[in-house]
This record gives structure tokens, sequence and C-alpha cells, in this order.
């Protein structure tokens, strides 16, 4: 979340827990807490819009991977919807041009950019991570492009 002046106000992973299954593990999402997140921010009074990321399947990912990123896209939409928010689904290849982030760059690309924008932007997962989160840069990157959307500028 970030405010008119692109300020951060706040910058968070999507809430998961990581769960036995069989021999392995996998990530579930903790709908409680996402739903704890939004209502925060909309306790704040801060928000005026959500901007949020429209998925879509892309050749060559798995089933499982698809299944799970359009369940968190659905959980987000739901929470956002169940709450009445005022939201605007926007296209990968909308904002990125937006925010000068060429077509085929690499995840790190992301990052880079965010923190041109935002050089305080704290983007690691937790203390112990080596390599800020491409999926916190996308995020805030995302409030700034929906920033710039209600604010009909491009700066």
């Amino acid at each position: 979340m970030i405010d008119e002046d692109r300020n951060i106000i706040t910058i968070q992973c999507t809430p998961t827990l990581v769960v036995k299954k069989g021999k392995g593990n996998r990530t579930v999402y903790v709908e409680s807490a996402m739903t704890t997140i939004i209502e925060a921010c909309k306790d704040s009074g801060t928000i005026v819009s959500i901007g949020i990321e429209n998925v879509h399947a892309m050749p060559g990912q798995g089933v499982t991977s698809m299944f799970s990123l359009g369940l968190g896209y659905g959980l987000w939409i739901g929470i956002i919807s169940a709450l009445r928010l005022p939201h605007t689904r926007i296209e990968p290849q909308t904002w990125k041009k937006a925010l000068g982030i060429k077509s085929g760059s690499d995840k790190r690309a992301s990052v880079a950019r965010a923190l041109q924008l935002f050089p305080r932007a704290y983007l690691m997962r937790s203390d112990r991570a080596r390599v800020e989160s491409d999926g916190m840069a996308d995020a805030l990157l995302i409030a700034e492009y929906t920033r710039r959307m209600l604010n009909g500028s491009k700066a």
C-alpha cells in the first residue's frame, strides 16, 4: 500500500503456510490473515483503490502451480469484493509497459525498477532472505501504476 505521495504505508507477502502432504510439502493460503491485511488497510481509512494483477495461465507452467495462482487471485478478489472496496484488474503487460519494464525482462527487472522508484523499500520476504522478492516488487509497482492511473499522471 502506498499513499498519493508515493510513501510506502505497508508491503507484505501473501500469507501462506507450508504444510506436510504425503512425503512432501505444499504451500496453502491463510485466508483469515489475507482478510486481516485488507481490513487493516480499510480501517486505516487510506484505501482509495486497489490494483490487482489479472493473472493468466502461461504456456509451460504446471497445472498445480496455475491452480494455486488462480486460487490466490480468486481469494483476493473475493475478499476485496466482500468488503466492497474499489478495485481494478490490471493486465501484467499494461503496468509493466507503463512503468518502463521491457517485455520479456526477467523477474529481477521488477526489483530493479521498484528500487529506483522506491529507494527505501524493503523487499526481503524475511530477515533470513538473501535476495529481494520479485513478488513484493511487483506489488509495489502495481500500487504505483494504480496511483498514476487514479491521478491521471505518468510521474
